[in-house]
């Protein structure tokens, strides 16, 4: 494994655990040449390339880091902690997989985000879906608003 510092390909594994989850190993690693920084990697199981179909037709690779990135941006500042969001994350990625398709509609990794989040953080619900849905004014809001609030009530 390469050091993220210096690009070095000499770095020792000081502890490995699987992650809470299961689906994946925590690796604490060390580089000698450094000054001995440390630096986390995670092992996964990949069942599959994946492959996304964009709305304007393109196809891409999956990337678990953006499907990461998104839930991160969402979530930031509010009351849940990284593990949640790492488990969630994770739970998405395999559901994908598991679909046994190896071409997914950009649309469908949306939906499982949009709905995922409506349950974990309202707020985080809203901020997405204002990118996602791509919002133009201030009454965009107020749909979702209302869909939430007519759930909480009941």
């Amino acid at each position: 494994m390469l050091c993220p510092f210096c690009r070095e390909k000499d770095t020792s594994v000081v502890d490995s655990r699987p992650t809470e989850d299961g689906t994946a190993i925590r690796r604490r690693r060390f580089c000698t040449c450094s000054g001995g920084q440390r630096f986390t990697t995670f092992e996964r199981v990949q069942f599959r390339e994946l492959t996304v179909i964009k709305k304007n037709g393109r196809r891409s690779p999956f990337d678990r880091e953006k499907l990461a990135k998104s839930f991160f941006t969402a979530l930031k500042k509010r009351p849940i902690d990284s593990d949640t969001t790492e488990k969630v994350v994770s739970r998405i990625s395999r559901e994908l997989e598991e679909m046994g398709q190896s071409e997914i509609q950009s649309s469908v990794i949306g939906k499982k985000v949009m709905d995922t989040l409506k349950d974990l953080d309202k707020i985080a619900y809203i901020r997405f879906a204002s990118v996602y849905k791509n919002f133009k004014e201030i009454g965009d809001f107020g749909e979702y608003i209302e869909e939430l609030d007519g759930k909480s009530q009941k």
